[in-house]
């Protein structure tokens, strides 16, 4: 189990655009490394969710360590299919849709796209508020950092 890394993520907005954050949990088996949130006064839920992974795999790159594996682990089905699946075809297009429209968020997906090569990732979709302790850890960030925003 030396090295093997299990993230969670999740990201949220108050209203599509609006006040939003992001929250990460990494672990090493047992035992846990990071518990990160952050926020934007005015984002999306695409570009939070994004941004939670982001943030998540430069904490784990910043470790200068040896990494055997990383599961991330996301509610985002436009997170996991876009960097598994589309990305390709949105490089190849030129960062076009295949309707020739300009990918949505293409300066986070070329971020996600170069931090990603450099760790050995397994991707993989968990059912959102569907009482996944860690996922809904990371919901409770997210919803904090929300919170904090829309009062101040």
């Amino acid at each position: 189990m030396q090295n093997m890394l299990t993230v969670y993520t999740d990201g949220g907005c108050s209203g599509n655009p609006g006040p939003g954050g992001w929250a990460f949990v990494v672990f090493e088996g047992e035992k846990e490394l990071a518990a990160e949130s952050g926020g934007e006064r005015q984002t999306t839920n695409n570009r939070m969710e994004l941004s939670a992974v982001i943030q998540a795999l430069t904490y784990i790159l910043a470790l200068k360590r040896p990494i055997s594996s990383v599961q991330v682990n996301t509610d985002s089905q436009y997170v996991k299919n876009g960097i598994t699946q589309w990305i390709h075809n949105w490089k190849r297009n030129g960062w076009r849709t295949a309707a020739k429209a300009p990918v949505k968020n293409k300066e986070y997906w070329i971020q996600l796209d170069g931090l990603a090569s450099k760790l050995p990732i397994e991707w993989k979709w968990v059912k959102g508020h569907a009482g996944i302790e860690l996922n809904e850890r990371c919901d409770a960030l997210v919803r904090k950092e929300m919170d904090t925003l829309l009062e101040s």
